[in-house]
């Protein structure tokens, strides 16, 4: 519930519940409160029994948790059902990471003799070479176009 509330947050308030309250109330404040968060959560899970008496048996795996998005699609993704976990087990992220940084620094993984030699005739045999800039011409312009001035 408060997970984002370090040791030096909470000690700044108890000393602020202190000076408010006094030393002669908080203990009947901290009573007061810890009764009314039992009372609520009291009603929470008697509403729930309620509301899952009245949907009736086919709603009886019914979760509540389940009506958060990130739980629904998390539940979801792990029903074998679809099949996820196989297309997910399928990739291999760190092949695929190797072979990507081979191409960016232009090694190839089948053979390595063959790039040398294709690489200095020019035509590379259907992979791109990322290290070399592309070559423009010189001398050749853009196309002027009059109209869009």
């Amino acid at each position: 519930m408060f997970n984002d509330i370090g040791p030096l947050e909470l000690v700044t308030l108890v000393v602020l519940a202190v000076l408010v309250f006094g030393p002669d109330k908080l203990p009947k404040m901290i009573q007061d409160v810890t009764r009314t968060i039992r009372k609520i959560r009291e009603f929470s899970e008697s509403a729930k029994q309620d509301i899952r008496s009245e949907l009736g048996p086919e709603f009886k795996d019914f979760e509540f948790e389940d009506l958060n998005p990130k739980t629904f699609i998390r539940k979801q993704l792990d029903n074998d059902d679809l099949g996820i976990k196989e297309i997910r087990n399928g990739f291999d992220l760190k092949k695929e990471m190797v072979e990507v940084a081979d191409a960016v620094h232009g090694r190839d993984t089948e053979s390595s003799s063959s790039s040398s030699s294709s690489s200095s005739s020019g035509s590379s045999g259907g992979t791109v070479d990322m290290t070399k800039k592309p070559e423009k011409p010189r001398d050749e312009r853009p196309p002027y176009d009059a109209d869009a001035t």
